[in-house]
């Protein structure tokens, strides 16, 4: 059975996956804040740069650009950027390797956090991590597996990330 894909994602479906990510990085912030505020803030960075790397790298060239993909993205990068070449947005292989940085927004914190716990346990601590962890696993598996990548019209067209994931 096949899933119609959205032209341009409901408001709905974009603040809710824009709140788990902000989310992530704000508890993710919170855990490197008590290591220090330049850590928090270098990570932060860290962030930022992963962003802007995929609006100009790969939403230029993604079928969404400018319109309303399910993180709002593609509407983002059309305001900085030039359109791309959609041929090109499938033109590379995506590895496990190639997720590390994003990975690394939450096992970073989530790491920096045991450590921390092992120091000094902090029940508080505790359970910023493990709101992390779920969110970043569960959170993002259900923003992605059942609101945004289950209707993308680019995955219909060919999406690394979808080869990655979804490899039969």
């Amino acid at each position: 059975m096949e899933t119609k894909g959205y032209e341009n994602y409901p408001k709905w479906i974009v603040l809710l996956s824009n709140l788990v990510s902000l989310a992530i990085i704000g508890l993710g912030f919170y855990i490197l804040m008590r290591l220090s505020i330049i850590v928090s803030f270098v990570y932060l960075l860290f962030v930022l740069v992963q962003e802007y790397r995929l609006i100009r790298k790969h939403c230029v060239n993604c079928y969404y650009w400018g319109k309303t993909c399910g993180f709002g993205q593609g509407r983002i990068s059309a305001l900085f950027f030039k359109k791309g070449d959609t041929s090109k947005f499938c033109e590379r292989n995506m590895t496990w390797k190639d997720m590390i940085p994003d990975l690394l927004i939450s096992l970073i914190p989530i790491l920096a956090g045991i450590v921390l716990l092992i120091v000094q346990f902090d029940i508080y601590l505790l359970a910023t991590i493990v709101l992390l962890a779920f969110l970043t696993t569960s959170g993002n598996g259900f923003i992605r597996g059942k609101l945004t990548c289950k209707y993308c019209k680019q995955r219909e067209l060919g999406c690394p990330a979808e080869k990655l994931f979804n490899k039969k």
